[in-house]
C-alpha cells in the first residue's frame, strides 16, 4: 500500500467496532473527534472496525450510522468497513513476512498459560504476559511440515528483528504532552493475525490511518500505550505518523469505564426513554 500524502488540514476519524449498540462512551469520542475537524476546518471521517467476524454484527453497524447520524455528526466521504479489505491487510503481511519479520506460532492458549505458569515470574507487558518465544525456535523445516500438515497458527511480529530493522529510537506526539518516546519491546512478539481475526487490529490500524490520510487520531487513553506498537508498525512500513490525543473515558456510576460488555445504557435505549440528542451530546460532554 501507498500511503496517501498528508492532506491539508486535520484528518481525524472515529473507528468503532460493531459489537454492540453505541453508548455515551462513543458518542463522547466520536464528539471529540468531529469537532476537532470541524473546528480546524478539516475532514472527519467514519471507519467500521470489524475484523472480528465472530463478535461483529451488520445489524449493529447500521445501527451506529443511525445513532450517529441522530446525534447530529456528518463524516466526510464513504464509511470504511474493514472485513472488505482483507487483501490489502495480507499483502502487509505478506510483505512483513518476506522480510522476515514474521514467524507463524503454533502455540494454543492453553499450551502458553502453561508454558508461562512453568516460568514463574514471566515478564509482562501491556497486553499481559509476554509470549516467550516458543515458536520462534522452531527451525524453517520444522515451521513449514507444522503448516503442511494443516496445524492451524497464529503470526506473530518477531520484536526483535523488527526493531533492529528500524534501528532508531521511536516516538510519537501526543497533544498536550509533547513528543514521547516508544518502547515497543514491551510488547514482546505480538500477534498481528490468527485463524479467526486474519489482521490484528494493530495492523489494520496503522494500515487505514496511513491508507486515509489521517493526521490525527483521537481515542480514549485505554489506547494510548498500544501507540507505542503502532509506530513501530509506521516505522516498518515507511506510514507517516499521525499525532495523537488520548482522551479520558467516560466511566459510570460505578467508577468503571463504560463498556458494552458490562451493559452500559445504548444510545438508542436513551433515545426511546425520550432523551433528545441535544440531551445525549451535553451528556457526552459535546
Amino acid at each position: 500500500m501507498a500511503a496517501s500524502p498528508p492532506p491539508a488540514g486535520i484528518v481525524t476519524r472515529f473507528a468503532p467496532s460493531p459489537t454492540g449498540y453505541l453508548h455515551l462512551g462513543h458518542a463522547h469520542s466520536a464528539l471529540i473527534a468531529w469537532r476537532a475537524a470541524r473546528e480546524a476546518g478539516g475532514r472527519f471521517l467514519l471507519r467500521i472496525e470489524d475484523i472480528d467476524r465472530t463478535r461483529c454484527r451488520p445489524e449493529f453497524a447500521e445501527a451506529l450510522l443511525e445513532d450517529l447520524a441522530w446525534l447530529g455528526l456528518d463524516w466526510d466521504g464513504p464509511v470504511r468497513v474493514q472485513s472488505a479489505h482483507f487483501d490489502d491487510y495480507r499483502a502487509v503481511l505478506d510483505g512483513l513476512s518476506a522480510r522476515g519479520l514474521l514467524y507463524p506460532c503454533f502455540c494454543t492458549r492453553a499450551d502458553i498459560a502453561r508454558e508461562v505458569a512453568a516460568i514463574g515470574a514471566a515478564p509482562h507487558g501491556p497486553e499481559g504476559a509476554l509470549y516467550p518465544g516458543t515458536c520462534r525456535r522452531l527451525s524453517a523445516d520444522e515451521r513449514a511440515a507444522r503448516i503442511v500438515s494443516g496445524a492451524p497458527y497464529a503470526l506473530r511480529l518477531d520484536m526483535a528483528a523488527a526493531l533492529s530493522a528500524v534501528g532508531t529510537p521511536l516516538f510519537f506526539e501526543e497533544r498536550g504532552e509533547g513528543r514521547l518516546r516508544c518502547d515497543p519491546a514491551r510488547f514482546g512478539d505480538v500477534v498481528l493475525a490468527r485463524k479467526d481475526t486474519p489482521a490484528s487490529y494493530h495492523l489494520c490500524v496503522t494500515h487505514d490511518d496511513a491508507l486515509q490520510g489521517v493526521t490525527l487520531v483521537t481515542r480514549g487513553e485505554d489506547l494510548k500505550p498500544a501507540t507505542e506498537l503502532h509506530r513501530l508498525l509506521q516505522a516498518l512500513m515507511g506510514w507517516p505518523a499521525p499525532a495523537y490525543r488520548h482522551h479520558a473515558l467516560m466511566l459510570g456510576p460505578d467508577g468503571k469505564r463504560l463498556a458494552k460488555r458490562d451493559g452500559a445504557v445504548a444510545l438508542r435505549a436513551l433515545r426511546a426513554a425520550g432523551r433528545s440528542a441535544a440531551e445525549i451530546r451535553a451528556l457526552a460532554g459535546g
